[in-house]
């Protein structure tokens, strides 16, 4: 059975089979705030019920990014604030239907957009008298990726990817190493990957050392057939050079943040 595991006071992780991936929450006074929603209106629901064994505290929910994974339990939740970054709002706005189509097997889950943006590269919110901030520190697993800070402990969406290669379907390979940098600077304690078990900072660490040497391979004029060089497998290999590839020729926008 899934169980909630308390990493800070109050601050706990839930990582559920299906996609492995990780849900947060932080329990403030009379508030708390829920870190992503799963992957359709049946999960959220489950999650939903989950919360209320730990907290009866009005929730706040913020999506770490626009992948059906994080963000289709939403439905769940309503009526309630919704938050993510301004850009992840519009694609999920735009491709959410796609995505309930693609991978919602079959279940009708209804689209609920995130209903609060942040357009800078920090928010911070007051969870029930706790400080929590919202970080856009660049782009990498996508162009729209939040971290989430609370006491020590930092939420980190797909950003790092415990048990599994980083993905790259999406993602902006010149860019992510600099955008590990900025997350690292933030981490004192736990961080919880999307997707796997709770890592440190030695582990992001060396995630980073893994996306420089993509994005190295990458500027060595190496195209996707060279994915060996890479040190990731085939599959995430040939993905990340070819991503890396048309940021380098200019098909993906090359300009930081």
């Amino acid at each position: 059975m899934t169980q909630w595991r308390e990493i800070g006071s109050g601050i706990y992780v839930r990582r559920h089979e299906r996609f492995d991936v990780n849900v947060g929450l932080v329990v403030g006074d009379d508030t708390c705030l829920v870190v992503d929603t799963r992957e359709s209106l049946t999960a959220g629901r489950e999650l939903a019920a989950a919360i209320r064994t730990i907290t009866s505290a009005p929730w706040k929910v913020v999506n770490t990014h626009s992948h059906f994974d994080h963000f289709l339990g939403n439905a769940a939740f309503a009526p309630a604030e919704i938050w993510a970054l301004d850009r992840c709002r519009d694609d999920i706005a735009a491709s959410g239907e796609y995505q309930a189509r693609t991978y919602g097997d079959g279940e009708a889950t209804p689209l609920v957009v995130p209903n609060r943006t942040y357009a800078a590269h920090a928010q911070d919110l007051n969870i029930g008298g706790r400080a929590v901030t919202l970080h856009h520190l660049g782009r990498g697993h996508t162009d729209n990726d939040t971290v989430i800070s609370a006491d020590g402990v930092v939420f980190a969406g797909d950003l790092v990817e415990e048990g599994a290669p980083p993905a790259f379907e999406d993602a902006y390979p010149m860019e992510w190493p600099g955008t590990i940098d900025a997350l690292l600077r933030l981490v004192g304690g736990p961080v919880v990957p999307g997707h796997g078990d709770v890592v440190d900072r030695d582990f992001v660490t060396a995630q980073r050392t893994l996306l420089e040497a993509v994005r190295d391979v990458a500027r060595s004029g190496a195209g996707p057939d060279d994915w060996a060089r890479t040190a990731l497998p085939e599959r995430a290999g040939r993905v990340a050079l070819d991503r890396a590839r048309r940021q380098l020729d200019g098909r993906l926008s090359s300009r930081p943040d």
